[in-house]
């Protein structure tokens, strides 16, 4: 068992020393998307959802969330963030009624383990934020596929979905 890397000797879990590794820049981009209704897609456009601008809230929480997540995934380093940005763009088919939003969320830090699951849990959590803000016009909304995109820096070098 103590081959890997997040088991003690004992088989039970453990968070990784990373005192020994160098501390480089490291970078991560993940991203999410929201499939939303026509009427949702019109608020946001439009700014009228009654919670306030649906954008402007998912990009706060995704930045708090970034910033927090050794609070929400138990074997994370706490890191010193240099960097964080969510972005929003719409994927829209009026035609066949298809309103999706894709939002990616990009990460940096100086360090000594890598930001993926800071951008993987920014991304989610804008995504979430975005269904909360807007299932008062429609539950039906499906968030994903959530994945990571690329990474750079650190052991494992860097990483980038075809």
């Amino acid at each position: 068992m103590s081959d890997l890397t997040h088991f003690n000797d004992q088989g039970r879990a453990r968070m990784v020393d990373v005192s020994d590794k160098d501390e480089t820049v490291r970078t991560a981009v993940a991203r999410s998307s929201v499939l939303v209704n026509e009427t949702i897609h019109r608020q946001i456009r439009e700014g009228t959802n009654k919670k306030g601008d649906v954008f402007a809230v998912a990009q706060v929480a995704g930045i708090m969330a970034a910033k927090n997540t050794p609070q929400i995934i138990p074997m994370c380093h706490p890191l010193p963030l240099k960097g964080i940005d969510i972005s929003f763009k719409w994927n829209v088919d009026d035609a066949a009624g298809h309103y999706e939003v894709l939002l990616e969320a990009s990460v940096k830090t100086k360090g000594q383990t890598g930001v993926e699951m800071e951008a993987l849990t920014a991304a989610s959590a804008a995504a979430l934020t975005i269904y909360d803000m807007c299932k008062a016009a429609g539950k039906e909304m499906i968030i994903g596929p959530t994945m990571l995109l690329e990474k750079t820096g650190g052991k494992s070098g860097d990483y980038k979905r075809d």
